[in-house]
């Protein structure tokens, strides 16, 4: 009897589970079936909507371009007039530079012709300017000593009275150039 309920057992489980094969199997096979459907249906829908779709990413793509180019455009405008500020402050400073080093210059250069005994500008300037003193005083004397003595002078005593002016005005010249020049 044990053997009889053991092949009763044996074929229930069998006839059970080719019924659960056979229901998973149609389950699989209608899934699948479903499956198809679905990727048809998309892919007539891509064909259907597929240009408003391209037309959507293009316009989409445009936009973004613009926000890219805009805001690169407003990076590399920052990044010239921070250029354009270093550059003038580097132009500033090498400026400062060149003044220093041509005031150090210029004074080197006076001080070698100082010990050389060539007078300065200055120096020229101010012979010049006592020269234009002792002319004028020269001249004035020169107008009052006629006047005073006309009636005394002839006409041969006149080159003689402009030698002695001359003679007068070489040691006052001399010993102007003499002077030791003052330092720039």
């Amino acid at each position: 009897m044990v053997k009889k309920l053991k092949q009763m057992a044996e074929k229930q489980a069998t006839s059970s589970s080719r019924l659960l094969d056979s229901a998973l199997a149609g389950q699989v096979k209608e899934s699948a079936q479903q499956i198809w459907l679905a990727g048809m249906g998309a892919f007539s829908r891509a064909q259907a909507e597929g240009t408003k779709v391209f037309e959507a990413l293009v316009k989409e793509g445009s936009s973004l371009q613009k926000k890219t180019q805009t805001v690169a455009e407003d990076k590399l405008s920052g990044v010239t007039s921070k250029m354009t500020s270093m550059a003038g402050d580097v132009q500033a400073k090498a400026g400062q530079h060149w003044d220093k080093l041509e005031g150090i210059f210029e004074e080197r250069t006076a001080k070698a012709l100082n010990k050389l005994g060539v007078p300065s500008a200055k120096d020229v300037h101010a012979l010049m300017a006592r020269i234009d003193e002792l002319s004028a005083k020269v001249s004035k004397l020169s107008k009052a000593a006629p006047a005073k003595t006309a009636r005394v002078v002839t006409s041969a005593a006149k080159p003689a009275a402009k030698a002695a002016e001359a003679a007068a005005a070489k040691p006052a010249a001399k010993r102007a150039s003499t002077r030791k020049p003052a330092a720039t």
